[in-house]
């Protein structure tokens, strides 16, 4: 850690020294939810952050991938370096083509930044809608910004709470770009996963043009268990969720490990345990490629063979 730079008080750092996963990957798995922080003496921290992590670099990044057997990585941006990605798009640069990014951007970002980003290997804008991690941006000013970044081909990845959706869905449809929804929507977990509020999720998803990330079990659940200790089924208040998505849209799910998953307050999971996860929802192997290979590589590396 930087010392120009002190961890948020509580800070979890992620997990040192995870298990080899019990699940193998399919060859050309990506993990399509990453981020990356600093190391802050290189890409300092944002002012406006509301919260400092602790150093999470690439090369760090790279040695979960190279463990878990993941192919390649979609870094999306965090909140705590702002809309300076200089620390996202040099992780993608030095990837050698085995990662994509998301951005965050502002509206007064210029025609040649973008051309820059989108070189880089930038594919999509983040649209965060948490309070707690960023001052929400007005509506108008977040659609300005995915009608400058239609023509490149980029999406727009939406981040939001579940109860919030009814209020979202009609500034959401309107968008020129196709949509990514980060960890389901973050449904309440203590409903049912055929109750009403994740029905009108499953809805929204079915008549727009949105892939959906069935990420984060560890930030959705209340009752656990976590992944941890070897615990074989972690996190199984989640899955009834997670499963009915990958069933019912297989062709636009998307699986990533969120590493080095930011702001937990209760544990910090182990990213082997997390891949053992994966088989809960996607609960075959024709179910499993599409998850971890063949959606992924539509949406990011399009006309690769996956």
């Amino acid at each position: 850690m930087d010392s120009t730079f002190t961890k948020s008080p509580g800070w979890l750092d992620w997990y040192s020294n995870p298990s080899t996963p019990r699940f193998t990957l399919p060859a050309g798995t990506v993990d399509a939810h990453c981020h990356v922080f600093g190391p802050g003496n290189e890409f300092p921290f944002a002012p406006e952050r509301k919260y400092t992590p602790c150093d999470a670099g690439k090369d760090q990044l790279f040695a979960l991938r190279d463990h878990l057997g993941v192919s390649r990585n979609v870094i999306v941006q965090a909140t705590c370096h702002g809309a300076d990605n200089s620390a996202m798009a040099d992780a993608v640069e030095a990837s050698g083509d085995r990662a994509r990014g998301v951005a965050t951007v502002r509206p007064d970002i210029s025609d040649a930044e973008l051309e820059r980003l989108d070189a880089a290997g930038v594919r999509g804008v983040r649209f965060n809608f948490l309070k707690r991690l960023v001052n929400a941006a007005p509506q108008e000013e977040l659609a300005a910004i995915a009608r400058r970044i239609a023509p490149l081909g980029w999406h727009v990845v939406i981040y939001f709470e579940g109860q919030d959706l009814e209020g979202l869905e009609g500034f959401f449809g309107s968008l020129p770009t196709p949509l990514v929804v980060d960890h389901m929507g973050r449904p309440d977990v203590a409903k049912p996963s055929t109750g009403p509020e994740f029905g009108r999720f499953l809805r929204f998803v079915e008549n727009n043009d949105v892939w959906v990330k069935v990420s984060c079990p560890e930030r959705l659940s209340i009752s656990g268990p976590p992944a941890l200790d070897g615990e074989p089924a972690p996190y199984r208040d989640v899955v009834a969720f997670g499963r009915t998505v990958v069933e019912e849209f297989p062709d636009r799910v998307l699986w990533g490990t969120d590493w080095p998953h930011p702001n937990l307050t209760h544990h910090m999971p182990d990213d082997g345990l997390l891949v053992d996860y994966i088989p809960h929802v996607a609960t075959t192997p024709e179910l499993q490629h599409k998850l971890l290979v063949s959606n992924p590589m539509n949406l990011y590396w399009p006309g690769e063979n996956a």
